[in-house]
């Protein structure tokens, strides 16, 4: 019983230097101030966004994951410039579909029709 009493004791002891120590600021004094950490865009602005850009991005934590905020602008960019490039990739192919039938059609056209065999 005596050594019980002794640890209750002691663990309050321990338990309220802890709590004046924070309480009071330790001896260094309060802790500082930090401004919280905010989303720096490493997404260039003047180039396309390539995969190495992606695969570096790395978003600040907040006290529930990610903020949504940056996410959804991140996001957005990425989605923007991924309709972007599919839309030239569409009229690049379209090009490429009808420069490669145009010969096909005028060699086709040139060509002397073959005489016919009659009897």
């Amino acid at each position: 019983m005596v050594m019980f009493l002794f640890l209750v004791v002691a663990l309050a002891v321990v338990v309220a230097a802890v709590t004046l120590s924070v309480v009071s600021g330790g001896e260094s004094g309060p802790l500082p101030e930090v401004a919280p950490e905010r989303f720096q865009d490493p997404l260039p602005p003047d180039r396309p966004v390539n995969r190495a850009d992606v695969e570096s991005l790395r978003f600040p934590l907040a006290p529930r994951g990610y903020r949504m905020a940056d996410v959804d602008d991140a996001l957005s960019r990425l989605g923007a410039e991924l309709a972007e490039r599919d839309a030239r990739i569409a009229d690049l192919e379209s090009t490429l579909a009808g420069a490669q039938a145009a010969p096909h059609a005028r060699h086709t056209s040139l060509d002397k029709p073959e005489p016919e065999d009659r009897p």
